[in-house]
């Protein structure tokens, strides 16, 4: 989730806000519906009413909808604006919306729940003639020589003061990609595309596609710079490619295991691919480098599965023949919610549960604290 602060960055960012105000001034009719999804502090439900919505539905998960609340009041649109504090896969509207709007990317528009949520939007609350903002994203890629970043991720492992052997957390870092902005110098291969997102019609989370480069300039290469060009609505969006103007999105880096020389007119191809599992994705980056002779240099096989240490007992824990024990954090929900099952008030509840584990909670508030965030996750 955002801070309160975080929301003000988004908002700050004026070439994505430029682009998200001309595409709702475009859409938004005197009789339209709006829907924002994830509207934070509730910028695009306030400029929606600005332009003219008869009725705007503002979901966000989060407790910062206290604070649109607030704003809706103050500027004078509370009586347009409906703040639903839910997830937007869990809400159903009384009318289909003419507008939805939605910025609920992370450095990549493949970030968490972000495409299942459209596509649910999409289906269920969005007329038929209805529009989504934005309208597609397209993904971009191309291999870089940048040693600032690359350094920043491996230098505590390959170099250290104290003749320590640490490749061990050498080979998790690396199969981590990260933020890092690229100058249009850096790039040794022509950007290549890799997914267009079109909202308007995706179905699935996952995306996977080989990406084939002639390297363009000899350099060393680190790994893969990937960003996004997104369409809001015709004719108008933005672009957080090298060169263009930074935004708050960022370009990702998926660093390689190694630094490669590359010479002009050598070939890389790489296997991209993102799968949504839970709430987080996981990425997947194989690299074959050929030669000017049409020989394999070199190849790497990444992903960020390969970055999660768990030890053989915790991933014994997911198997399908695992037979579950509570331990005492389990055994504290557990009695909690049981309790909460037979319609006890929380302090009551507290006083319960303390009593019940007086080692793990020195007084009632404390239990109480444990109660109430189970409340707010559970209760209707």
């Amino acid at each position: 989730m955002y801070s309160i602060s975080g929301f003000g960055s988004m908002i700050a960012d004026k070439g994505r806000m430029d682009a998200y105000v001309k595409a709702l001034r475009q859409s938004v009719k005197p009789d339209s519906t709006v829907l924002d999804i994830g509207t934070g502090t509730g910028i695009f439900a306030l400029l929606a009413c600005q332009f003219g919505a008869k009725k705007v539905y503002a979901i966000e998960p989060s407790d910062a909808i206290q604070v649109a609340r607030e704003i809706a009041a103050a500027n004078g649109y509370a009586d347009r604006i409906e703040f639903i504090q839910k997830l937007s896969t869990e809400v159903n509207l009384p009318q289909l919306a003419d507008v939805i709007i939605s910025d609920i990317r992370g450095i990549l528009p493949l970030f968490q729940q972000h495409i299942p949520a459209i596509v649910d939007a999409r289906k269920r609350l969005l007329s038929p003639d209805g529009i989504l903002i934005p309208q597609c994203d397209t993904l971009w890629a191309a291999v870089v020589e940048v040693p600032h970043l690359y350094s920043r991720i491996v230098s505590a492992w390959d170099d250290n003061a104290y003749g320590l052997d640490m490749k061990a957390a050498r080979q998790i870092v690396t199969n981590i990609w990260s933020k890092g902005r690229v100058a249009p110098a850096q790039l040794l291969t022509t950007p290549q595309s890799w997914a267009t997102l079109d909202y308007s019609t995706i179905e699935s989370s996952d995306v996977s596609a080989q990406i084939n480069w002639d390297v363009a300039r000899s350099g060393r290469a680190h790994g893969l710079s990937v960003w996004f060009d997104a369409t809001l609505a015709e004719g108008i969006g933005f672009s957080n490619a090298p060169g263009m103007p930074e935004l708050i999105y960022g370009i990702a880096f998926f660093p390689w295991t190694k630094p490669v020389f590359l010479e002009l007119g050598e070939r890389v191809s790489v296997s991209l691919q993102a799968n949504l599992v839970g709430d987080n994705y996981i990425w997947r980056w194989h690299t074959c480098v050929l030669n000017n002779s049409g020989n394999i240099k070199t190849k790497f096989q990444q992903s960020t599965f390969f970055a999660m240490p768990l030890p053989p007992a915790e991933l014994r824990k997911g198997s399908a023949n695992y037979v579950a024990t509570l331990n005492e954090e389990g055994e504290i929900d557990r009695l909690i919610l049981e309790l909460m099952s037979s319609g006890k008030e929380l302090g009551d509840i507290a006083r319960q549960v303390q009593a019940q584990f007086p080692d793990y909670f020195a007084n009632w508030q404390s239990a109480l604290t444990r109660v109430g965030d189970l409340s707010k996750k559970y209760s209707k």
